[in-house]
């Protein structure tokens, strides 16, 4: 017999079962996520270096591209703003559910079969173009599909089972790396495709977080390797770790904990909340960091990058939510919200779409239509009639009511 949502503390972490309208302040955020992760079509590292020497290119190439292990550009807060609003939208999600008539046994088995289509959804866009399945699981829909689950249950939960979970994550995360052992003085950074002589090679006891040379990667070269694969996984050439979904999880609970402060409060916005725990989360990442405890480090999700994107995450929000709804700003938005709405088909229209509308455009306008600027602009200017493409392409989706979501 399946039960009914009745326990107390359920009904009282989530409030109320009444649903609320959208949050457009949270759609235009997570809209200007997407579009970033989008506009990498725009290939600015590739224009920055046709113009050496140029401040403005070189700033917008180094913002559209990952930091090479510590510290953090632009494009490096994708990922965990993604996250973080997957956290913020659960409670919305389990009040309008809720308010349908749904029981807690339909949504526990829909929340499992939605980390599996994220699972398989991630390891299938990663294996494009590869001669078999590549099962890797750092793909962002994967990180997120693994930790799903455990973020649905703490929905059900009192608040302070989200801090309760947050703190075992962190720090049961952090204390497994720092027990494992540093790679000693004569090992072989070649092997896992790190330089000897590499610049960010860390010392003393933050080394338990070097490339390719920590627990986790120690983890993937077991279980990577239960899986079929072309050759053997030693190392991912970018440090990309699966257990990184660990601390992944912890971004998500805090986007868990904002989305409650934002349903709680509508329809006024909790901004000296949003404000104190941005402060508090970049600033004790720091900390972490110059203390040598544990760098910031997004490539391997460090718990101290978990706090100090976490803590940008939040003043992201509070910036959105001041803007649109404190302020009442709202129609500069609406492109933002566009792909906001839509965004598992704007995550797959940029990973899906991006050869064939890039050959269609050569095809039909000829090789050199976008270098009417110079060769040193092509990218750009061909990037941007292809991100155009893209959100026509939602567009027309907004304006049928087509919202693909698992």
């Amino acid at each position: 017999m399946q039960a009914t949502l009745s326990p107390p503390r359920a009904q009282e972490s989530i409030r109320s079962p009444q649903p609320l309208a959208r949050n457009i302040a949270v759609d235009a955020y997570r809209g200007w996520v997407m579009l970033l992760m989008m506009a990498e079509v725009l290939e600015l590292a590739r224009v920055s270096q046709a113009f050496p020497g140029n401040w403005f290119w070189a700033f917008l190439g180094y913002n559209q591209t990952h930091v090479d292990w510590a510290g953090c550009s632009l494009h490096d807060l994708i990922q965990p703003s993604f996250s973080f609003l997957v956290g913020v939208a659960l409670p919305y999600s389990i009040a309008s559910r809720l308010a349908k008539g749904g029981t807690f046994g339909k949504m526990w088995a829909h929340a499992i079969w939605r980390s599996f289509l994220l699972i398989a959804l991630g390891i299938f866009l990663r294996s494009m173009y590869s001669a078999r399945t590549y099962f890797t699981f750092e793909d962002t829909l994967t990180q997120i599909g693994l930790g799903y689950p455990i973020l649905f249950l703490l929905g059900f939960r009192p608040p302070r089972w989200a801090w309760i979970a947050l703190g075992v994550v962190l720090g049961g995360y952090w204390l497994a790396w720092a027990l494992y052992p540093v790679a000693g003085p004569g090992f072989d950074w070649q092997s896992v495709g790190v330089p000897a002589n590499w610049a960010h090679h860390y010392t003393g006891f933050a080394a338990h977080w070097n490339k390719n040379a920590n627990l986790g990667n120690a983890f993937d070269q077991w279980f990577l390797n239960l899986f079929p694969r072309s050759q053997p996984f030693v190392f991912n050439s970018g440090g990309y770790l699966t257990l990184s979904f660990i601390p992944t999880l912890g971004t998500m609970i805090l986007g868990l904990v904002a989305g409650r402060w934002l349903r709680a409060s509508a329809p006024a916005i909790p901004m000296k909340r949003l404000l104190i725990a941005g402060a508090i989360g970049i600033t004790s990442g720091l900390f972490l960091h110059f203390t040598g405890i544990c760098p910031v480090v997004k490539r391997i999700w460090t718990p101290s990058w978990t706090l100090f994107s976490g803590g940008a995450c939040f003043l992201l929000t509070a910036a959105f939510s001041w803007v649109i709804d404190v302020k009442g700003y709202r129609k500069w938005a609406f492109p933002l919200v566009v792909i906001g709405v839509n965004s598992i088909a704007a995550y797959l229209i940029a990973h899906l779409f991006e050869r064939f509308i890039f050959s269609s455009f050569r095809i039909h306008l000829g090789p050199n239509a976008f270098k009417i600027l110079g060769p040193g602009l092509e990218p750009l200017l061909l990037g941007m009639a292809v991100l155009l493409s893209y959100w026509l392409i939602l567009f027309w989706m907004y304006q049928r009511k087509l919202f693909l979501k698992i």
